[in-house]
């Protein structure tokens, strides 16, 4: 299996084959900042919450990946399978930003208003906003 090393693989590719993705020069320092960033507005909403306990483990899986990769982009490409590295530094970058709307939205609090009779009932099972029956 030929693999290519950083500047040769740069030079190989030219073009993501995907409208609106160009060829990251240099993928996997910003993947791996980019996940130190997200794990760092993660730290900010309290530990309980279910999006952060998520979204902070396949943060760190991900980045325990990219690291142990020491450069090799083909081995993160197929040890993530999210395609091409540049799709996964755009993934990574949604999750980010997503991060940070939901320590901004706080979407760990109770509701502000009480829910109407029947809101949070789905097929005859009744659920509130923070758990199910």
């Amino acid at each position: 299996m030929l693999r290519f090393t950083r500047p040769l693989f740069n030079v190989a590719k030219r073009s993501t084959g995907i409208t609106g993705l160009k060829v990251h020069p240099n993928p996997l320092p910003e993947l791996v900042k980019t996940y130190q960033t997200t794990l760092s507005v993660l730290s900010s909403i309290p530990e309980t919450s279910v999006y952060r306990q998520g979204v902070e483990a396949l943060t760190r899986h991900r980045l325990g990946v990219v690291e142990a990769a020491n450069g090799d982009i083909a081995a993160v490409e197929s040890q993530l399978k999210d395609g091409q590295i540049e799709e996964t530094l755009d993934i990574a970058s949604d999750e980010l930003s997503l991060a940070s709307k939901m320590l901004e939205w706080k979407a760990w609090e109770p509701l502000q208003e009480t829910p109407a009779p029947g809101q949070w009932t789905y097929q005859g099972e009744t659920t509130t906003a923070s758990s199910s029956t």
